[in-house]
């Protein structure tokens, strides 16, 4: 039986009693496990208590959410036997970098267990075996979107800014008119809206699970603000379906809901129904764009250039990520990317974990 999707929500159970445990300590503690005995509970303790615990303060919170998860008492800290302090020694690094080139059995063992941590967040995934594919579907499940902030139109009560009129005459009329204490007023912080662009084309096949499945983790933890449409032929709206909890039946939702997988390309036309009947009501003003494809379009380039440029009018940014982007030697020469550039702010990567790592640094950098 395979332990990941266990200790990937033993690691979710973590976050929800208000550890930080991010997707590379995540990754660094499957990494650890995998090194180590799984059925053994104290081995399971130290490997999240050394990869998943950022400082002091978390430990009694990690103690707790290990005994109500895996329904064992956690081991009092003692003296180790000198293997288990070269294991746990080796568990310590995995959260790290390594940094230093220095010689010897030791280093060269560590610079390898850090390295395997990292492959296959490199790796590109149409290259991925079934397996690889099957541990970077539960990693994908770790991600998470802090949404950019944007400004409220709306005045909240505040401790300090401008003076809030109706709120103070209130205050006076309660007090006798002696100003007692003073009432503000200013525009709080509220999530900005990010809209996902999913190509399924043929072309984009060996990506469209990874991606379905990057979209269904950011619905899923910011589904307030967050909104997902496939496009191929045709448009087709998916947030519904990807605000389930379960990856796999969000993933047999929508795949149900898609009629036009794996077919042909007409980004132009599709991104404008999306403008007409979603974007210029409302979907898309100051929102962040995020549209994935490798640009091949089938219909008219010219089309999805004054789309883009109506587009890129309403929102707040527009980002287009493409597979082939972070590959060596790539120059945007399809016609799609090619009418698409004078209009985007950024072209990203994202053929791999890391790209897509990346692009949700970017969205919270918006």
């Amino acid at each position: 039986m395979d332990p990941l999707p266990g200790l990937v929500g033993f690691t979710a159970a973590l976050r929800a009693a208000g550890l930080s445990c991010d997707p590379v300590r995540v990754q660094a503690y499957l990494a650890a496990i995998g090194q180590l005995d799984p059925a053994e509970p104290g081995q399971l303790y130290w490997a999240g208590r050394l990869t998943l615990c950022a400082e002091p303060d978390d430990l009694p919170r990690y103690d707790e959410a290990f005994g109500a998860w895996f329904a064992a008492k956690p081991p009092r800290p003692a003296r180790q036997p000198a293997t288990q302090r070269t294991r746990t020694a080796l568990l310590a690094t995995l959260t790290d970098t390594p940094t230093g080139t220095g010689a010897g059995g030791d280093s060269d063992a560590l610079r390898v267990a850090a390295s395997d941590t990292e492959v296959l967040r490199r790796r590109d995934i149409a290259e991925l075996s079934a397996p690889e594919r099957e541990h970077l579907r539960e990693l994908l499940a770790t991600l998470r979107l802090d949404p950019p902030l944007r400004r409220s139109l709306r005045h909240r009560p505040q401790r300090t800014g401008r003076i809030d009129p109706t709120r103070l005459l209130r205050l006076l009329r309660a007090t006798g008119g002696e100003p007692i204490r003073l009432a503000y007023k200013g525009r709080a912080n509220r999530p900005r809206r990010v809209v996902l662009l999913l190509d399924i084309s043929g072309s984009m096949t060996p990506y469209a699970d990874a991606l379905l499945r990057f979209g269904h983790a950011l619905t899923r933890h910011a589904p307030a603000s967050t909104e997902v449409f496939t496009i191929g032929t045709r448009l087709t709206r998916l947030t519904r379906h990807l605000r389930q909890r379960d990856p796999e039946q969000a993933l047999i939702s929508a795949a149900h809901a898609v009629p036009d997988f794996a077919g042909g390309t007409r980004l132009g036309e599709t991104l404008r129904a999306f403008l007409d009947r979603w974007g210029q009501r409302g979907l898309a003003r100051r929102a962040v764009v995020v549209l994935c494809s490798d640009g091949w379009e089938r219909g008219d380039a010219g089309l999805l250039g004054e789309q883009l440029a109506r587009l890129r009018r309403l929102a707040h940014a527009v980002l287009w990520v493409n597979p082939h982007a972070g590959r060596a030697g790539y120059a945007p020469v399809q016609s799609g990317i090619a009418a698409a550039l004078p209009h985007l702010d950024r072209l990203l990567a994202g053929h791999s974990l890391a790209t897509l790592e990346h692009l949700l640094e970017e969205v919270r950098r918006a």
